[in-house]
């Protein structure tokens, strides 16, 4: 499926990047390993970006890593989590974007409801950590495998 976002993205987020260095000296980011009862993990396929990622993404201005986190897994996923989710570890991004960093959380209490954004997610799915799709960000199954199989942790994303 085609988007207006899809066609215009790689001309927009140079843009964007641009923006978000000269405004803020470091970036921060959230993902969330969300596992349910059959131990499977939720990923989204953004509109924007290759393969399945594990939902998440920037901390805005005034908000705690935990708040973005509440706040993009509800509108990436329909996810609504439960307690407080379980920092697993945190990662440069420094390949990707200069000076930004990514946190990476658990979750094992939530429920679901629709999601609030529908332009940014083109799929949802949940997935046997050990039987992810052949597209899988490379990021993600290092993330997952750091998770679900004891691979060593890395501190870059």
């Amino acid at each position: 499926m085609t988007t207006w976002r899809t066609r215009i993205e790689p001309f927009t987020r140079p843009l964007f990047f641009a923006w978000s260095r000269i405004s803020r000296g470091m970036t921060l980011g959230v993902r969330g390993v969300a596992i349910d009862s059959a131990g499977r993990v939720l990923l989204v396929k953004h509109t924007y970006l290759h393969g399945w990622w594990l939902p998440g993404g920037g901390v805005e201005r005034g908000q705690t890593c935990e708040e973005a986190l509440i706040r993009e897994l509800r509108e990436e996923a329909g996810l609504i989590i439960e307690g407080r989710p379980t920092l697993v570890s945190v990662h440069s991004n420094e390949r990707f974007f200069r000076g930004d960093h990514v946190l990476v959380y658990r979750i094992d209490r939530f429920s679901m409801t629709d999601r609030a954004s529908h332009g940014e997610i083109a799929a949802v799915g949940w997935f046997d950590p050990q039987a992810l799709p052949e597209d899988t960000h490379r990021a993600t199954r290092d993330r997952l495998g750091e998770i679900f199989s004891g691979a060593a942790g890395m501190t870059d994303w």
